[in-house]
């Protein structure tokens, strides 16, 4: 298994865990991600492409896995991932492009 899918294994046993341990607050936060995505004015593939975009510029690897992947299953294109990760670059500078690595290597690793 990849080191990109291995976060994505990390992101649901986070998820679990909480859901366990924590119901009340984990529902709470899934709730609001839910009603946050929501919305009709954007469709999934945008969104999500803003979410690469912002999980690059917070330097989050388990983020940027996990929308690189939802990304690509709303049929986003590799160049439109890669295109919004350059979005975050121009607005967060170098640490915000050194995140492209885990970009292109979840890309990699999903389109395999």
């Amino acid at each position: 298994m990849g080191r990109m899918r291995e976060k994505l294994e990390d992101v649901g046993k986070l998820t679990r865990r909480l859901q366990q341990d924590f119901p009340l607050e984990t529902e709470g936060f899934l709730n609001f991600l839910r009603q946050a995505e929501g919305g009709k004015a954007l469709d999934a593939r945008q969104k999500e492409l803003i979410n690469v975009g912002l999980a690059v510029a917070a330097q989050c690897e388990w983020c940027i896995a996990f929308h690189v992947d939802q990304a690509l299953k709303a049929g986003a294109s590799r160049d439109e991932i890669v295109e919004a990760g350059f979005m975050a670059v121009i607005m967060h500078g170098g640490p915000a492009y050194m995140y492209m690595t885990p970009l292109l290597e979840a890309l990699d690793e999903f389109t395999a």
